[in-house]
């Protein structure tokens, strides 16, 4: 992890907690195929989502309580639905 990208990134998210879970979920998104917001001289998936803090490109907002308790109600319902259809 590069130091400077750290410290930059904390100038923007001062709580660490939420600075870790930012940059890792970034980083998670960057792994699994998303496309950088900026060019890095790294490869380092963590490096460049703290580069995107840095530079202002990725910010978080908290949800309300039980918003995503709502939501997993929902994606759960959805595959029940479809293994209870009649085929066709």
């Amino acid at each position: 992890m590069n130091n400077a990208y750290l410290e930059r990134a904390k100038e923007k998210i001062t709580d660490p907690q939420i600075l870790a879970v930012v940059a890792a979920k970034r980083a998670k998104q960057l792994a699994t195929g998303n496309r950088p917001m900026i060019k890095c001289d790294s490869k380092n998936y963590l490096d460049i989502a703290l580069l995107e803090i840095a530079e202002g490109l990725l910010t978080y907002e908290f949800g309300t309580p039980g918003e995503e308790d709502a939501l997993s109600a929902v994606e759960a319902a959805e595959p029940a639905a479809a293994e209870s259809a009649p085929e066709a």
